[in-house]
């Protein structure tokens, strides 16, 4: 309740920094050291307060949400600490201007993501929750370097550069460092296996990560340092990582059968779609559709936990199929947050990926990029209808006869909460962000072309399942074809499997030079001479009376002869 009322709070404050166009900065010092002050700044703007406000409002939702879906759980103190220790760490990185506390942030997003992903503690949760730790970990690094980096131009805070990238500001290298960042934490290639992985976690943090939080911190990231690569060659490099990215993840989520795997992979295909706007430059089109998309995503992933706990834990869609009958409450959301996804007319999706398509359409670079990105944007609309039809539409199977009921008071009341937000945010924020009414002159059949690729996506979704189509592309002679798209292009092998062989290359020079010649030469062969030295002065010293009584009988034998 506490971030409910937060939420509404920063949310009203952020509309009326938004009409007035008030940027607020606050800065403490914490400590000076040899004239030199440390200070900790927060950053408060319109984008930054509706941001936190999303965040709050959704982690709210999530929150009361868990406490009937993880009902079961003896630990459920500690799963609700973990979620609010994830969503103050996204709060950290939303205000800090400074590189510092996005560190923090950023790396606690990281460390607790982690836990939570290994919460469910068995061997596959292990695997996930060490994919996304290390892949997480190269963006760390990277914010790591462009801090040393910027900290040689006088200060951390980004802010103080925007005057200077291009000026006496070696900006690629930057705009790389922070790009792979972003690209790290919001799962584009090759930086993508660890984001279906990370579906081991429980499906309160899976709906709390994909909407808000983990992933759309690069996404922020490159929202504020968006000066840094607009007018880089980067940018160009950019655009075709992310567009692959949305290409990828959206043929796999066709060949996709688990259900929030496929869900992951369409939180995959719109975060390349908001790297791909982010980087013409629009970047309050990337943060618009940013924001409606965590809601209906968040929806959705609390729609597919309502239907896996109904299920007996099966999340396999083949076995499903004809739930309608039995969770009516439960798949009108789902479809509703769907439909949203695809973008269908009035819904929250339809003003962004609408207007993000019109955008583009009026300043095409090449056929290629347009071809690739409708293509992609057809892709979402088949398997967000496969996905219906193979719950809902689909005849009875095995867990359709079972006597599912939708009485899970709790969730539905949180999905409801969210249910009606999803329908209005898209024509609320449109206002809100974009006071002036936008006109683009476009010709009808660009204009119209959007919702012919959704319809043919859409009809192309279902035939591709009502036809059972995957039975001719399972067959022997296309398996390895199948094989290869279903598996993310092989990119999780690549990543899995490549660092084997410099870490088994590693032990191998470790094992002839650390424990061969270089050792017995080197550090245990210095200390084997050293230890006969000090034993042969220890036996010296040991029996000094014997040898002075040798001594002085020697000399005292030489002198009677002389």
């Amino acid at each position: 309740m506490y971030l409910f009322i937060v939420s509404i709070f920063l949310f009203l404050i952020g509309i009326y920094f938004c009409l007035i166009d008030l940027v607020v900065f606050i800065e403490y010092e914490l400590f000076m050291f040899n004239s030199s002050q440390f200070i900790m700044t927060l950053l408060f703007d319109w984008m930054s307060l509706i941001f936190m406000s999303f965040v709050l409002f959704i982690s709210s939702l999530v929150i009361k949400y868990s406490e009937e879906y993880m009902s079961g759980d003896p630990f459920l103190n500690r799963f609700i600490i973990l979620v609010l220790m994830f969503v103050f760490s996204m709060m950290f990185l939303i205000l800090s201007p400074n590189m510092i506390s996005i560190l923090l942030g950023w790396d606690g997003l990281g460390l607790v993501s982690y836990c939570l992903v290994i919460y469910y503690q068995n061997v596959k949760s292990f695997n996930a929750g060490m994919i996304t730790a290390l892949s997480n970990r190269v963006g760390d690094c990277m914010i790591l370097m462009s801090i040393a980096w910027m900290f040689s131009y006088g200060s951390w805070n980004y802010f103080m550069y925007i005057d200077f990238f291009g000026v006496g500001f070696d900006v690629n290298l930057m705009c790389l460092m922070i790009l792979i960042a972003g690209m790290t934490k919001s799962a584009q290639i090759p930086f993508s296996p660890w984001l279906p992985a990370a579906m081991a976690a429980p499906t309160p943090v899976s709906s709390l990560v994909h909407s808000s939080t983990l992933v759309t911190a690069g996404v922020y990231l490159l929202i504020r340092f968006n000066p840094l690569y607009l007018n880089s060659s980067i940018s160009y490099f950019f655009l075709f990582i992310s567009l692959i990215t949305m290409f990828m993840s959206g043929v796999c989520a066709n060949f996709e059968f688990d259900l929030k795997k496929i869900i992951a992979l369409s939180t995959l295909s719109q975060l390349g779609l908001m790297m791909f706007i982010i980087s013409f430059g629009y970047i309050y089109l990337g943060f618009f559709h940013l924001l409606t998309h965590a809601m209906f995503k968040a929806l959705l992933f609390m729609c597919s936990g309502v239907v896996i706990h109904s299920v007996k834990n099966c999340q396999d869609i083949r076995l499903l199929g004809n739930i309608f009958n039995q969770l009516p409450l439960t798949c009108v959301c789902f479809i509703i947050s769907s439909l949203c996804l695809c973008g269908f007319p009035f819904l929250s999706g339809f003003y962004s990926k609408d207007l993000i398509l019109d955008y583009y359409s009026s300043d095409i670079i090449n056929l290629f990029v347009y071809f690739f990105l409708y293509f992609s944007t057809g892709l979402t609309v088949s398997y967000s209808f496969r996905l219906i039809y193979y719950l809902m539409i689909k005849d009875y199977s095995f867990f359709g006869y079972h006597s599912l009921v939708d009485n899970y008071y709790i969730m539905l009341r949180s999905m409801y909460m969210l249910l009606f937000v999803s329908i209005v945010v898209g024509c609320l924020l449109s206002w809100i962000i974009f006071p002036t009414p936008i006109y683009l002159n476009m010709p009808m059949f660009l204009k119209l072309m959007v919702l012919l690729v959704c319809l043919f996506g859409g009809l192309f979704g279902y035939f591709l399942s009502f036809f059972n189509l995957f039975d001719l592309i399972y067959s022997y002679f296309l398996y390895k074809l199948s094989y290869f798209i279903g598996n993310m292009w092989f990119i999780p092998y690549l990543t899995v499997s490549l660092p084997q062989y410099p870490l088994s290359s590693g032990y191998s020079i470790s094992k002839i030079s650390d424990f061969g010649w270089f050792e017995y030469f080197g550090g245990q062969g210095i200390y084997s001479f050293l230890m006969c030295l000090s034993n042969f002065n220890q036996s010296i010293q040991s029996v000094t009376f014997y040898i002075f009584f040798l001594m002085f009988s020697f000399w005292f034998v030489i002198l009677v002869f002389i």
